[in-house]
């Protein structure tokens, strides 16, 4: 099956690789040539970590990387089977995409948007309504090429043979889809921010810094990583707008908690330019 990934950025680049390592044509496509250029060469040096650690085949890497084929316009993804959406949160720039992915894609194209907050019914408010039985949302994990989980959100419209199909096509690519009901933040964000917002709550209030919160989640609650060091990973700026997402759609439960905004106005939003949680440990 040949398929479509518009945006090349850490998800949509290893959305990308999991389809070509499961044997299908990829074409990716995003509007910074440099952010496709690079996305290229980040997969290729995940692919060489995996051969190293036995993790693929030499030959099957190499395969992989060879079908995955970058695109300068949506355009050209005129043939694909299905596409999926993956550029940044934003309904503006999701809604600018869908509407290009909707003129230039057959009409038989599934498009598939891996929003993890914005309901999958705004989103398909932004298709022609012929297009919208052939569409859903398919919500990976980072990093997606490890990650076995996908939320798949059927919309108000979306057909339930294609509902089926993608989850067919997403177990065939190894992973474990689940269906979730069409709400803003869906099933899994919810669960975590819930968890990080009460986190963030408690080194407010001086019970425990964010080293030991995260020693705490990793060995009392047997979680791979701490919630600091998740939002490090992360950027506590898109928690945030997460987090206001959430309260937008569910009220006081989800405000999100005055030291996280005051942590991302002061520019310690996190990530690998800023200072995250753990290395201004000082509370």
């Amino acid at each position: 099956m040949k398929v479509g990934v518009v945006g090349a950025g850490l998800m949509g680049a290893e959305i990308a690789l999991v389809f070509a390592l499961a044997g299908h044509a990829v074409l990716l496509h995003d509007a910074s040539e440099s952010a496709l250029a690079g996305a290229l060469a980040r997969l290729g040096g995940i692919l060489e970590k995996g051969v190293a650690r036995q993790i693929y085949a030499a030959d099957v890497a190499q395969a992989a990387l060879a079908r995955i084929a970058p695109v300068d316009a949506i355009a050209a993804m005129a043939d694909c089977a299905m596409v999926t959406e993956a550029v940044y949160e934003s309904l503006d720039a999701k809604a600018a995409v869908l509407r290009a992915l909707d003129e230039a894609c057959a009409p038989t194209c599934i498009l598939a948007s891996n929003t993890s907050t914005l309901p999958i019914s705004t989103l398909a408010a932004f298709l022609t309504p012929a297009r919208r039985a052939r569409f859903l949302g398919t919500h990976y994990f980072s990093p997606v090429s490890r990650m076995t989980l996908v939320e798949v959100i059927p919309g108000f419209a979306s057909d339930d043979a294609v509902v089926d199909e993608v989850t067919a096509v997403l177990a065939g690519l190894g992973k474990q889809p689940v269906r979730i009901k069409d709400v803003a933040g869906f099933a899994v964000n919810r669960m975590l921010h819930a968890l990080l917002i009460e986190a963030v709550k408690l080194v407010e209030e001086g019970v425990a810094t964010p080293a030991d919160l995260d020693v705490a989640c990793r060995l009392g609650l047997g979680h791979p990583i701490g919630p600091f060091a998740l939002m490090d990973i992360v950027t506590s700026d898109l928690c945030l707008q997460v987090q206001q997402i959430l309260h937008d759609a569910y009220g006081e439960r989800f405000r999100p908690p005055a030291l996280l905004k005051q942590r991302v106005a002061a520019g310690y939003g996190g990530g690998t330019k800023r200072p995250g949680w753990l290395a201004t440990d000082r509370t």
